[in-house]
């Protein structure tokens, strides 16, 4: 299950997704950090399967904060995110990407 949020802004959707178990938790590697403890209200929206969250992605998303592999993968297979984007922070996929269009 994936947890997915869309924020409305002026320029679209922002729409931000974590899989499940990575809430609550912080990832580090190096000087890089993803605070999922203390931006959990960001990502914390509705608990969604991966078909329900890949339905959000509609056409007024601006951007994206993705972190896992399975909420990575969903952007991947509607080729909306190519594999030289994805970061690997601390062995856990996360990608942000702004511009969607």
């Amino acid at each position: 299950m994936i947890y997915a949020k869309v924020h409305s802004s002026k320029n679209g959707e922002i729409i931000a997704m974590c899989d499940e178990e990575l809430l609550g938790r912080i990832i580090t590697d190096g000087r890089i950090e993803i605070n999922l403890d203390k931006y959990a209200g960001f990502y914390k929206g509705s608990l969604v399967s991966e078909e329900k969250a890949g339905s959000l992605i509609g056409n007024d998303v601006f951007s994206a904060n993705l972190v896992g592999k399975r909420s990575v993968e969903i952007f991947e297979k509607k080729g909306l995110v190519s594999e030289s984007q994805v970061r690997n922070v601390g062995g856990v996929k996360f990608v942000q990407i702004f511009n969607l269009d």
